[in-house]
């Protein structure tokens, strides 16, 4: 089933099943909501999410990240049936150390092109206060590659 026939809520549960076998299933990822061109998510703070010094680790913040910003790059696309986003650039501010709880990922597009899509993804914390601002580049190519 094409992902425009369907709903916002079964585009979620759609993509949260594909999870299984992922880095998404390694790290706890998960998408939680969407609207016109705007994608969320979260990933828990646990111990597996922390680097030796006891606070999230930048990896862990950019994975979250990435997976929502690609991910909304491609439910968004205009024609999904001809192309595919994928990362092209990424760069991330960590402003904010955390060690428990959750961090939530909103990816929105500050431009979308034909050939490609930049967002801004921030990601805060349990009490909204921003962890880290990330900028990405997603490049949309052909499915049909040339041989």
């Amino acid at each position: 089933m094409y992902l425009c026939k369907m709903t916002n809520q079964q585009i979620i549960d759609t993509m949260n099943q594909k999870r299984s076998g992922t880095l998404m299933e390694t790290l706890d990822i998960q998408y939680t909501s969407m609207e016109k061109d705007i994608l969320r998510g979260k990933m828990p703070v646990s111990p597996k999410h922390l680097q030796p010094a006891g606070i999230l680790h930048g990896g862990a913040t950019i994975s979250l990240a990435e997976t929502i910003g690609s991910a909304a790059s491609n439910i968004f696309i205009d024609n999904p049936s001809d192309y595919v986003a994928v990362g092209q650039e990424i760069a991330a501010n960590h402003l904010k150390s955390i060690s428990g709880g959750y961090v939530y990922a909103e990816a929105k597009f500050l431009y979308k092109g034909r050939s490609s899509h930049v967002l801004e993804i921030r990601v805060t914390d349990d009490d909204e206060k921003l962890i880290s601002f990330v900028k990405m580049t997603n490049v949309v190519i052909s499915k049909k590659r040339k041989k």
